[in-house]
């Protein structure tokens, strides 16, 4: 474990994680105080535990739809990402073309990409140890990692994380592979089922908010409709366009409200711009009545009349 780092700019926090832009939340505040290291690690391993033990449904699943005990397994060691995972071998039980399957599984795996970019600013690990670290970006470390109130509690956390959940994933995927074999037709005993029930385990925590609810259930309900039309993977792949229809949707109905404040803000605009216009009306009327009396008094002296 890497040395300590102390941030002058967090007072009164030793060791704690710079807050960010101005203007922006940062990964702490003065409310969250250091949290000792035995507290980090129990939650790191409980997390580590409970998913590392949902390996045994991948390797179940994996040995049903065909995949021998070594592609089984190095599966679980190169790739290392559970939810992608399940998706390629879902895809290929499904009777799939291992492209389409594979371009799933990479396409549902790069958001580790977008951890890695938050996470190692977080870490700050040394180069030689980057890409080692990187194989342990997954959805569990990050969780465990972002919320941590200093770097090194995230270190510990994410180390922590993956560490347990590479060991037992791998662990579990081999057990859960043997276990296949040896039951025979897993269809028989119902474990098709196991890595649709994994994923949706998984997925449904991150459905937080309004927007990504929508957006979960318009692709599912794109996936279902085109499931009996397209070759199996193809619906996973174009339930995609879920996420880019609601970003248009939502565009357009902020566009119309931000359309309709400008309409009134339009009308008071015009009612300001009529009075400024009657009053310069009333302006050059008055303007125009005192030249009307110079002319007056010009005359009447022309006559020689006493002016009134």
């Amino acid at each position: 474990m890497a040395e300590q780092t102390t941030f002058p700019e967090s007072p009164g926090t030793p060791g704690a994680l710079p807050a960010g832009p101005p203007g922006e939340p940062g990964p702490l505040t003065e409310d969250r105080p250091d949290k000792p290291d035995a507290a980090v690690v129990r939650d790191a391993l409980g997390v580590g535990v409970a998913v590392g033990l949902s390996g045994f449904a991948f390797g179940v699943t994996s040995a049903g739809s065909g995949l021998s005990l070594l592609q089984t397994c190095v599966l679980s060691l190169l790739v290392f990402t559970g939810a992608s995972q399940f998706a390629l071998v879902g895809a290929l039980a499904a009777g799939g073309n291992p492209y389409t399957a594979a371009a799933g599984a990479f396409f549902l795996g790069i958001r580790n990409a977008f951890y890695g970019l938050r996470l190692s600013q977080l870490l700050a690990l040394p180069r030689a140890v980057r890409p080692f670290a990187a194989h342990w970006v997954i959805d569990e470390s990050t969780a465990v990692t972002l919320p941590q109130p200093t770097r090194r509690a995230a270190r510990i956390g994410f180390t922590v994380t993956g560490l347990t959940l590479y060991v037992l994933w791998n662990l579990t995927t081999l057990v859960g592979a043997l276990g296949a074999e040896a039951l025979g037709d897993t269809d028989a005993w119902g474990l098709d089922a196991a890595s649709p029930a994994v994923f949706l385990a998984l997925l449904a925590p991150m459905l937080r908010s309004t927007v990504e609810r929508v957006t979960a259930g318009l692709a599912v309900a794109l996936a279902l409709t085109l499931l009996p039309v397209l070759p199996a993977g193809v619906p996973v792949l174009l339930s995609a366009l879920a996420a880019p229809v609601v970003l248009f949707l939502m565009g357009r109905a902020k566009g119309s409200a931000d359309g309709s404040d400008g309409e009134d803000g339009g009308d008071e605009g015009l009612g300001d711009d009529g009075g400024h216009g009657n009053r310069e009306g009333h302006g050059t009327d008055e303007e125009h009545g005192m030249d009307g009396d110079h002319e007056n008094v010009a005359e009447r002296k022309k006559r020689g009349e006493r002016p009134v």
